[in-house]
Order: structure tokens, then C-alpha cells, then sequence
């Protein structure tokens, strides 16, 4: 009856076409910290953008980790829930983990900063596919009690990032007892 274990990931891209609060604030306070670290690697002034920073000089992909801080307490406010992805009756889906990451930006144009928050899950038992659908529980696939359910629709930025086959228990022959 059971699938899987699975986690799934979604990865929100917020750029300066982001128009929710939340995101306006990430790209926001992402870019000042940007414009403020990013001068360790580049102190000529040459290179204008992330991605030509990272070419010259490799230990700018720490700006990674670094800009991470400067959003760390706008994720906190979510509480644990993605601001995007919901399951079918509207509830929005709960994450383990988020990961900043910042994909591109330049040092005279902040319409060019764009960033991406990857939401992982918490492992869940994957019940069935449904077409587009997945319908999954929170809960442990080892009892035989009725399990409270939720259905996720497959979209753009959803992956499923860890799959775990949960094996089939097969029936025996009764063993016999030995002495």
C-alpha cells in the first residue's frame, strides 16, 4: 500500500517581479548585505555582477552563506511553513529546513538580484501518485490505523529530493520451531 519516504523540496525564486511582502523584504535585505559583502571579492571594482565575482575569484560563492543572515529572521516569521505551496484543501505545507541561495546579482542594477529559497520537508510516507498529485502523510506507514492524509499537486520548483522504496513485506511460510 505504501510507496515511499520521501522528502520533497521547493524552491521559491524572488526577484524584483516578486511582489508579496515577504519576498519584497528578502530582495530587499538581500542586496544591501550583497553590495556590502560582495566587495571582499572584488575590491577594484571590476566585476559587476555575482557570476563574474565567482570566475575570478572562487571563495565568493561563501556570499551564499553570508547573505543567508541578513534573511534568517524573515524566514523564522514563517513558522515553519512554506508562503507558496499548499496542499488541496488550501493548508500551506510545513518545512523542515530552508537554504538561502543567491543566484545571481549586480553591483549598479538591483533589478538584476535574484535569489532562491529551497523549503525541504520533513520525511513523508508517499501513500500513492494521483496523476499530478501526491498523497501523502506525516505519519509512520507501520500501523494499520486509519492515517490522516493530504494531497500535494506536482508544479514548477517542487521535487521530490530523497526517495526511499519502502519494501513490500512478503508472505512466508510459517516457521517451523525448533528445539
Amino acid at each position: 500500500m505504501y510507496k515511499a519516504k520521501i522528502k520533497l523540496v521547493y524552491k521559491q525564486v524572488i526577484d524584483a517581479s516578486s511582489e508579496s511582502s515577504f519576498e519584497k523584504a528578502i530582495i530587499h535585505a538581500s542586496y544591501q548585505e550583497f553590495m556590502l559583502k560582495s566587495q571582499a571579492y572584488n575590491t577594484e571594482g571590476k566585476f559587476k555582477t555575482f557570476s563574474r565575482m565567482k570566475a575570478n575569484d572562487g571563495r565568493a560563492n561563501s556570499l551564499h552563506y553570508k547573505l543567508s543572515f541578513s534573511v534568517l529572521h524573515f524566514i523564522e516569521q514563517l513558522d515553519h511553513k512554506m508562503p507558496v505551496i499548499k496542499d488541496n484543501l488550501g493548508n500551506k505545507i510545513s518545512f523542515e529546513t530552508a537554504a538561502f541561495e543567491l543566484i545571481e546579482s549586480h553591483t549598479e542594477d538591483s533589478f538584476l538580484h535574484k535569489v532562491a529559497i529551497n523549503y525541504q520537508t520533513e520525511t513523508l510516507t508517499l501513500i500513492d501518485f494521483m496523476g499530478d498529485y501526491l498523497l501523502l502523510t506525516k505519519e509512520t506507514a507501520e500501523s494499520n490505523e486509519p492515517l490522516e492524509t493530504f494531497v500535494v499537486r506536482m508544479q514548477p520548483g517542487i521535487s521530490i529530493m530523497n526517495y526511499q522504496e519502502i519494501s513490500q513485506f512478503a508472505i512466508s511460510a510459517p516457521q517451523l520451531e525448533t528445539p
